[in-house]
């Protein structure tokens, strides 16, 4: 493995030092609290995993987003009192016609390509769209996080209420004995 080979997955390199260091936690240690934590831990490198997979960078290619762009004119919405525009067509029709434009446009470019223009015709070609659905999937998935480990802290106090510790092994042997 070259170097420009193990610093370009530096990314992933980290996500497997904290898995393994949130897995080491978890199945080491008998404290609720430092469980929890352990469990977190591992749940961060999912998300820096998923995040990872998400980035996209081109050296060739220009990386951007999907985003549609607005402001077809009159012929798809009308105009309120305010004279802001207010779109009546809907999203999938939106999308439908701004791909048509784009493929009407890179026939028009690559057409022109024949005629000297190569340059352009090259830079509609080398277009690469990122993926936004792994950072709206980890977005949810931080949330659901968080819940998780309020309910568990929560948890963990009951237990120390009811019990006088966190730890699991004398957990265990406070139940041993009342049954």
């Amino acid at each position: 493995m070259t170097p420009e080979t193990f610093f370009g997955l530096f990314n992933y390199w980290i996500v497997i030092c904290l898995m393994m260091t949130g897995f080491y936690i978890v199945i080491s240690s008998g404290n609720l609290i430092k469980t929890v934590i352990g469990l977190n831990i591992f749940q961060t490198s999912v998300f820096l995993l998923y995040i990872t997979m998400g980035k996209l960078t081109d050296p060739v290619k220009r990386v951007t987003a999907p985003i549609l762009e607005g402001g077809h004119g009159d012929s798809h919405g009308d105009h309120s009192a305010h004279g802001e525009h207010v779109a009546q067509v809907s999203f999938e029709e939106h999308a439908s016609e701004q791909l048509h434009d784009a493929v009407k446009h890179a026939h028009a470019d690559l057409s022109e390509a024949g005629h000297g223009g190569a340059e352009h015709a090259h830079e509609v070609a080398e277009v690469l769209y990122s993926n936004p659905l792994p950072s709206v999937l980890m977005l949810t998935a931080i949330v659901v996080g968080i819940a998780t480990t309020a309910l568990a802290l929560a948890l963990i106090v009951r237990i120390r209420e009811d019990y006088g510790t966190i730890e699991e092994d004398e957990i265990l042997e406070l139940d041993k004995e009342l049954q």
